[in-house]
């Protein structure tokens, strides 16, 4: 007999690969009946309709308490071929292309096709950090899940927010609510109200920001990407902004990580800014350089996606040419980079974001 997930939960425990929480324990049955099901094969149902499908399961909670690893878990002990896990961002994304291209075929309803490609082979999709915060989106997921839920597929998603709070406040929220309540109806509601967020406990107190950028350095910064989830073959994210591709050169479980040149070299500006700071937690930031008049775009680049990273409460972890008073010493600029200087201590310091 398979290995249960409670069992597999409680060995790696005992191997000190994840801290038991009785929290996140509780889950644990519920993920297990869906895992059971799902191996039990599609249910038959009568006069050629397709198979129902098990009831899903939508983890949410705060930001480090355990869900995209519960997820990870549950996804991986699945003995099924027909499952998918799929960062929620980049799942719009690809709806998102799919919807253009099916109507440059001439679709008269695009979501159709984009639907059935979709659930072609699938019976298990998983979500990490379902989100809704634009409009398009917020009116293509309610029928491309209709269409996933007809077809027979399981969904398990994780998210900060409830159900109800997704999309909270957007323009015309009215029309997403039917939304909320398919998603209430189809799936079981799980709120992992843990108390510790592990992402920080992994980072510990230690002072994160490493200088001057050398092997130590590049070792502290590598080491903590590791500790996170990261390895030298973790994939990146590509995030779709106003028609440009801003993208992450690695990405796990809400972990960032990148060059400097890479996301202040660019064009990039604070919606690109703010959409990264949506989707991460923490921040590995590699190699910034000295900063004056001579590379005064990429500074001004720089001070604005700290801003943004520093409202959203991302911890971050750099490797840096000087300490953060030292980067930007003359030229136009200097009084306003204090502020930068200031957040760029707190950000890397132990206490923030706890």
């Amino acid at each position: 007999m398979a290995e249960t997930l409670i069992a597999i939960y409680t060995r790696l425990a005992g191997e000190g690969r994840l801290a038991a929480d009785p929290v996140q324990e509780a889950a644990l049955p519920r993920l297990e009946v869906l895992r059971e099901a799902l191996e039990a094969g599609p249910r038959k149902r009568f006069f050629g309709r397709k198979s129902e499908a098990p009831r899903g399961v939508y983890l949410w909670g705060g930001v480090g308490r355990g869900k995209s690893m519960l997820m990870d878990l549950f996804f991986a002990s699945v003995a099924i071929e027909e499952k998918r896990r799929v960062h929620f961002h980049a799942f719009m994304q690809e709806v998102q292309a799919g919807l253009d291209a099916a109507r440059k075929d001439g679709a008269r309803d695009a979501i159709l096709p984009v639907a059935e490609g979709l659930m072609k082979d699938l019976r298990l999709l998983c979500f990490d950090e379902m989100q809704i915060t634009d409009i398009a989106d917020a009116m293509i997921v309610g029928r491309l899940f209709e269409k996933l839920f007809e077809a027979g597929v399981s969904v398990v998603a994780t998210s900060n927010r409830p159900p109800g709070d997704l999309y909270k406040d957007g323009l015309n929220r009215d029309l997403f609510l039917p939304f909320i309540a398919l998603l209430e109806d189809k799936l079981d509601i799980w709120h992992l109200d843990a108390e510790t967020d592990y992402r920080q406990t992994k980072i510990g107190t230690e002072k994160t920001y490493y200088y001057p950028v050398d092997d130590t350095a590049r070792q502290a910064a590598r080491r903590v990407w590791a500790e996170l989830g990261g390895s030298p073959e973790t994939g990146g994210l590509t995030l779709r902004v106003k028609g440009r591709d801003v993208t992450l050169q690695g990405f796990v479980n809400g972990v960032a990580r990148s060059e400097f040149y890479d996301l202040c070299g660019r064009p990039l500006g604070p919606a690109d800014y703010l959409a990264i700071a949506g989707v991460c937690r923490v921040m590995v930031l590699e190699d910034i350089p000295r900063l004056s008049s001579e590379n005064y775009n990429e500074a001004r680049r720089f001070v604005t996606l700290i801003d943004a990273l520093y409202e959203a409460g991302v911890r971050l972890v750099a490797t840096a040419a000087d300490r953060p008073e030292a980067l930007y010493i003359e030229g136009e600029g200097t009084f306003e980079f204090e502020r930068t200087a200031s957040r760029l201590r707190e950000m890397t310091s132990g206490a923030f974001g706890g």
